[in-house]
């Protein structure tokens, strides 16, 4: 389903992300849901949300890189 808000991300993308980070997984996981909603248009038979999932993480790694201290910092 959907994010309105950063608020209704997933405590675990919360508790890890920064605040921007947050708001590109929360775009790029609706856009995705909404890309990916026919089932002929997923691979390996995932689901929606699992494909979503992906794109969303790919979308914050293309901003953002994990450091040496564990957290999320912009590249």
């Amino acid at each position: 389903m959907p994010f309105t808000t950063s608020t209704d991300l997933p405590l675990n993308i919360r508790k890890i992300l920064p605040e921007h980070a947050q708001h590109i997984y929360k775009e790029a996981f609706n856009s995705a849901y909404e890309e990916y909603k026919k089932s002929s248009d997923r691979r390996g038979g995932e689901t929606r949300e699992e494909v979503a999932h992906k794109v969303a993480w790919g979308a914050v790694k293309k901003v953002y890189k994990k450091g040496p201290d564990q957290k999320w910092h912009q590249k």
